[in-house]
């Protein structure tokens, strides 16, 4: 237990239209002294002196699409680690990239992109690459132990694989760059290297990936439920929920081994972040001409799917109708292929398995960039309205449903398994969900899902911005007070960016 002066603030926040939604550092103003308190925080049944963070690129700190030095040290780890230091002393060790670029090099050559950000000088919305050569070469390897095991890309069995931080696997996918960097050999796993310090306290996220690259791919990938290989899965590929729980149960065993205690989170629905909820599905906006023009082109591919229907048993009603495309003044649904419905192109080149998107359909953030551009030089051609889109672009009810089942599947085995080990539970879906639906006040800030704007969500529309990580620090630090009497305060979420402004 550690004897902390408890400083009062009041806080004076410039109330410009853009200090609030970029993130504006508040100026602060200290109380006098003579009316300070004296708080004892303490640590309760938990011992915070070892903390390790195990976890993906929610734990590591990316942001912005990219792990860099800023980003890592606003991560929910780091965040956390410096309140328990007011219960405790401890250190808390992170394997800082080299800039504030994000990119990563393989032998000079670089192999992941940098961060983005908004570069208000083009005028553009959208997100932009920041210009540099990065300075993170992973062949120079950084000597841990590092109390921050957040691997970017890391699937839940990616963490007890062996050889998952071999720099000879990297070109090959076999291993993860951000790992390799770090292991303490070529033959290690995460799980080994976080279990070597003897860790007193930890923190375990991990399963976002397990369902994630299914669907900002577009569902390319496979479910794989019913496979216990995952040797053989595919890198968009969900896997199966017998294997996280085995996996899952298997971290849990040996990160509580020597009686450390923990919170562990479960993983928020897709449907929480900006990623899927930005881009609507009637994104096309057409005049009466436009449109007008449009459904005479489309009248002709209108007609074939009726005459199919009618003359013959490979169409029903109910799907033609479904296929019909139709334009009006005014916001319109994108055009879109769809696997999941009957290819047609053998009876009629023209009539491919395409149909217009409705509120069911999430089309993926990237979508918007490409939205409405034509196809080589032909001013016809327009993707999203004369030529629909690929399945890429767009997560079909069906392909969430994929998701969503295995996600339900997965926060079941970490909610059981957190109490079977008398884990701290954090439920990170529910408080995603409350962003996007209502937002969340802290501090007086009011932060939502919203794209760009929100808060609490960066430019890459899948992770959380500096703010939204305090948000999420709070939420744990909440759980873990409950659940092992410690008292530790919040952090104000006010000091914490929105969004990065370059």
């Amino acid at each position: 237990m550690k004897k902390i002066i408890y400083i009062a603030f009041f806080t004076i926040i410039f109330t410009a239209c853009t200090d609030d939604d970029y993130g504006v550092t508040p100026y602060i103003v200290e109380t006098p002294e003579a009316d300070i308190p004296e708080i004892d925080y303490t640590s309760g049944t938990a011992d915070f002196s070892n903390f390790v963070a195990v976890g993906n690129s929610l734990t590591a700190g990316y942001s912005d699409g990219a792990l860099f030095i800023d980003g890592q040290n606003t991560s929910f780890p780091n965040i956390l680690a410096t309140q328990f230091q007011l219960a405790e002393e401890s250190t808390f060790t992170q394997p800082l990239m080299s800039d504030n670029l994000g990119g990563l090099l393989l032998a000079g050559n670089q192999i992941t992109s940098n961060r983005l950000y908004l570069s208000f000088a083009s005028g553009s919305p959208n997100p932009e690459v920041i210009n540099g050569t990065p300075t993170t070469e992973i062949t120079n390897i950084i000597t841990g132990p590092f109390n921050n095991m957040g691997v970017p890309g890391a699937k839940s069995y990616h963490l007890t694989a062996a050889g998952y931080g071999n720099i000879a696997g990297v070109a090959t996918g076999q291993a993860n760059p951000y790992y390799a960097r770090m292991a303490t050999s070529s033959e290690s796993s995460v799980i080994a290297d976080a279990i070597s310090q003897n860790p007193s306290f930890f923190s375990l996220w991990i399963g976002n990936n397990d369902i994630l690259s299914f669907a900002t791919s577009g569902g390319a990938g496979i479910d794989q439920t019913g496979n216990m290989d995952p040797s053989s899965y595919g890198s968009n590929d969900i896997t199966d929920p017998t294997i996280f729980s085995l996996v899952y149960s298997q971290l849990l065993e040996n990160l509580t081994i020597s009686g450390a205690k923990g919170v562990v989170s479960n993983i928020p629905s897709i449907s929480s972040i900006p990623y899927f909820t930005t881009v609507p599905y009637n994104a096309i906006p057409l005049d009466a001409a436009t449109a007008t023009m449009l459904n005479s082109a489309f009248s002709e591919y209108n007609q074939g799917l009726q005459f199919i229907v009618d003359n013959t048993p490979y169409l029903s009603q109910e799907e033609a109708d479904k296929r019909m495309v139709s334009f009006v003044e005014g916001q319109n649904a994108v055009l879109i292929l769809d696997e999941d419905l009957t290819d047609l192109s053998a009876l009629n080149p023209k009539l491919t398995n395409m149909r217009q998107a409705t509120a069911e359909d999430l089309l993926v953030l990237t979508s918007r960039t490409f939205l409405g551009t034509t196809v080589g030089d032909n001013p016809l051609y327009i993707n999203g309205v004369s030529v629909p889109l690929e399945d890429k672009w767009v997560l079909t009810a069906t392909e969430q449903e994929l998701v969503e089942t295995a996600r339900l599947a997965y926060n079941t085995s970490i909610e059981n398994l957190a109490t079977q080990h008398g884990l701290a539970f954090y439920n990170a879906a529910a408080t995603l969900q409350e962003l996007n639906e209502v937002g969340i006040t802290q501090n007086g800030i009011t932060s939502t899902a919203t794209y760009a704007t929100g808060g609490a969500f960066s430019l890459d529309g899948v992770h959380p911005s500096p703010r939204g990580y305090a948000i999420i620090s709070n939420g744990m630090i909440d759980v873990i007070n409950a659940t092992y009497q410690s008292n530790i305060p919040n952090v104000n979420v006010g000091n914490y960016q929105g969004l990065y402004i370059n």
